[in-house]
């Protein structure tokens, strides 16, 4: 099971300590890298497309899948949403010859480590703080007051995770997070 088709690389932060965007880099500079699209039962938003950003299901498409245990992980992350990787996009992307991407909640990054321990490599993308995330968040201007308090409340729980992944990057500066991530890709790519 030491092949590439068998790796997977999980990138894992509270939503805003920059995941996405270290994970965007990362596929910009590893053409053997591809994004593994995420199930979740949320509304799409505007800019978001159907098998691209997600698979969005209904909650009893999701909860079937489920019962058949067809997702690799999948959390109920805020009530009455539901996210989760698909066990047939791993394998769709191993087909292809390629290493699956997560960028996923930490709670199924942890999931995900414990059913594919051999060739997974786990980063955590760790903000400057808790209140520099708040500032971040506010700034993208898509949270309301509650879901803002939500998200502070759930990062503060997800960093006290942070030592069960294999790297933690600290995202103070993103072209130095980016870099670090390059490297600690780049090396688990190259064994």
């Amino acid at each position: 099971m030491s092949s590439i088709h068998q790796k997977i690389i999980i990138i894992t932060a509270p939503s805003g300590a920059g995941k996405t965007s270290i994970t965007h880099y990362l596929m910009e500079k590893f053409p053997t890298l591809s994004f593994s699209v995420s199930a979740a039962t949320r509304e799409a938003r505007a800019n978001e497309k159907e098998g691209v950003d997600y698979y969005f299901l209904s909650e009893d498409d999701f909860k079937k899948k489920i019962q058949q245990k067809e997702f690799a992980e999948w959390e109920m992350v805020y009530e009455g949403k539901y996210y989760g990787t698909l066990k047939s996009e791993l394998k769709r992307i191993w087909s292809l010859g390629k290493v699956p991407v997560l960028d996923i909640d930490v709670k199924g990054a942890i999931h995900v480590q414990q059913q594919y321990p051999e060739n997974t490599l786990s980063i955590f993308i760790e903000p400057p703080s808790v209140e520099e995330l708040k500032n971040r968040l506010l700034m993208r201007g898509t949270e309301t007051e509650d879901s803002l308090t939500a998200r502070i409340n759930k990062a503060s729980y997800e960093i006290s995770f942070k030592h069960h992944f294999n790297e933690v990057i600290l995202n103070e500066d993103l072209e130095k997070a980016c870099s670090r991530a390059l490297v600690i890709v780049g090396d688990f790519l190259a064994h």
